[in-house]
């Protein structure tokens, strides 16, 4: 059995009368972590609701969400009416409640108008800039090098000579990343991390008349490093109050994606890196923190600073059940957080993660990994007792992933017959 269908959060002193409501801004409706959110506070009797897309959203149909507010945004929109849609959820929920950013256009908005926002809901008080200087790539890397976290070498054109120029300083192949929020929805120059890997795919992904609101960064191959997470909900001032640390194994796009495999690692030095890194910024609220082991130096390289929930943060639960949003749902109602140890367990999300392992078998030629279930995995979807959001997700958008993966896989092979063809 899925731990999931038998934790027993209620011997937390939750707060049942609080509620929360779950931000959004943009289109993801195929997105776990909501999902995971609504299971983990549903499940303590902790009223939540959610911004959703449709109806027929998988968030929307989980049986522990007390009601859905069909909002659809695309992140386009000005920000005087995106405030307009938080408030007008807020009034109709009719109570104060602790509002839950689950992207970082939403973790930015919520922010930036806390104060305006106050009547509605109750907010982590984090420095109100910080979110949008956290999910920007390059402010992020300056904050990097202002606190000495160590990070890949980074650089942000601003033209097509500098990012020529960013080839040189970074070297092939090199990581393309969407810049900044907000315009990473609206104007994005790559539809994910992007891996080019010579000067024709690096033009190719960025022709001279589009937008350059973009990071290059270093690549740091898969056989001379390790994926790592980090997991935090910190109080006033950066005070750690539950820190989680864990390895990544595979993602989608296998090329740098998000999470499909996990498994819960106590790390220490990482763990104090992130706690840090936090207190000296003030950052108070959730985060999730990408890091990359260089095992040519055996450096935690910072690779992205999340201000919000990470989508797999249901990997990490103590032994007495408390997690990063439980973590933050006891912090802002004024209850104390148990300390305690992580637990030992995998994360999965389903048929991604089969089609990643799949893929990266192909375009790689490793060994298939061992797709065996562990009793001790935390599924993103499947569980039993809220079968819905696994359902919907299967009739609604299976085809989704392997559209996608199978074009994926089609890029790799074109790209290797044209390589074959040139010898």
């Amino acid at each position: 059995m899925n731990r999931a269908d038998h934790t027993d959060p209620v011997r937390l002193d939750l707060d049942r009368e609080t509620a929360v409501l779950l931000v959004k801004v943009g289109r993801y409706p195929l997105a776990h972590g909501p999902v995971g959110v609504v299971r983990s506070l549903g499940r303590a009797g902790v009223p939540v609701y959610a911004m959703v897309e449709d109806r027929l959203t998988p968030t929307a149909l989980s049986r522990y969400l007390t009601r859905a507010f069909v909002r659809p945004t695309t992140g386009g929109e000005r920000t005087d009416r995106l405030l307009a849609v938080v408030k007008d959820v807020g009034r109709t929920i009719g109570r104060r409640c602790i509002a839950l950013p689950t992207d970082d256009e939403a973790a930015v908005l919520l922010a930036e108008h806390a104060d305006e926002l106050s009547p509605y809901f109750v907010l982590p008080p984090v420095p109100a800039g910080l979110p949008r200087r956290l999910a920007n790539k390059a402010a992020m890397h300056a904050i990097c090098e202002e606190h000495g976290v160590p990070a890949p070498v980074t650089v942000a054109p601003g033209d097509h000579d500098e990012l020529l120029a960013a080839a040189r300083t970074c070297g092939y192949p090199m990581v393309l990343k969407n810049l900044e929020p907000f315009t990473r929805l609206s104007r994005p120059v790559v539809s994910h991390s992007t891996i080019v890997r010579d000067e024709r795919e690096l033009l190719a992904a960025c022709p001279p008349n589009g937008s350059l609101s973009l990071l290059a960064q270093e690549y740091l191959a898969p056989e001379r490093s390790e994926d790592w997470i980090t997991h935090l909900c910190c109080g006033p001032g950066g005070e750690p109050l539950a820190v989680f640390t864990g390895q990544k194994l595979r993602s989608y796009p296998p090329t740098g994606g998000f999470t499909t495999r996990a498994v819960s690692v106590p790390n220490p030095e990482l763990a104090e890196l992130a706690v840090r890194l936090c207190r000296a910024l003030g950052y108070s609220g959730i985060a999730d923190l990408d890091w990359r082991l260089d095992l040519r130096d055996g450096r935690y390289k910072l690779l992205d600073f999340n201000p919000r929930t990470g989508a797999q943060f249901r990997l990490f639960e103590t032994a007495g059940g408390v997690d990063v949003v439980r973590a933050l749902h006891l912090s802002l109602t004024g209850r104390p957080v148990p300390r305690g140890p992580q637990l030992h367990r995998f994360f999965g999300v389903g048929q991604l993660d089969m089609l990643s392992a799949a893929v990266t078998y192909w375009q790689d030629r490793r060994p298939l990994p061992d797709l065996k279930p562990r009793r001790s995995t935390e599924r993103a979807w499947l569980c039993r007792d809220d079968p819905a959001p696994a359902a919907v997700m299967a009739i609604r958008f299976g085809g989704q992933g392997t559209r996608r993966v199978a074009g994926f896989a089609g890029q790799r092979m074109a790209k290797g017959l044209a390589l074959g063809g040139s010898k």
